[in-house]
């Protein structure tokens, strides 16, 4: 059975938390914030600014866990991991599937604010 692109559970507690209104307040800010910590990842890879990129990666993953996009959220913690270990050139290409998962998020995350 493939995952869930969102964990339900995770995203009713928050709903349920927080109340239907402004869990559409917290969609919408998280969906403008992310692509720019996605692209603050891409320029301080470029840049071998470690921090500026942990603290992307970091954000993205908290961010991410907090709506149950749990994949997208593994794949934040792995950058995360190499950055807190001065491990930038190790990275690769791995922003690039961490930004196709959140294009994933942000469709789902799009449907259940509707």
């Amino acid at each position: 059975m493939p995952k869930s692109i969102i964990d339900q559970s995770v995203f009713n507690t928050l709903k349920d938390s927080v109340g239907a209104d402004f869990i559409v307040e917290l969609v919408n800010t998280f969906l403008g914030e992310a692509p720019n910590m996605i692209s603050d990842m891409r320029t301080s890879l470029s840049a071998s600014d470690v921090d500026t990129f942990r603290l992307a990666a970091h954000s993205l993953k908290s961010n991410a866990n907090t709506f149950g996009a749990l994949e997208l959220a593994d794949l934040a913690r792995e950058l995360e991991m190499l950055a807190r270990q001065h491990q930038l050139r190790n990275v690769g290409n791995k922003v690039d599937p961490l930004s196709s998962e959140y294009e994933k998020v942000a469709s789902a995350l799009k449907k259940l604010i509707q």
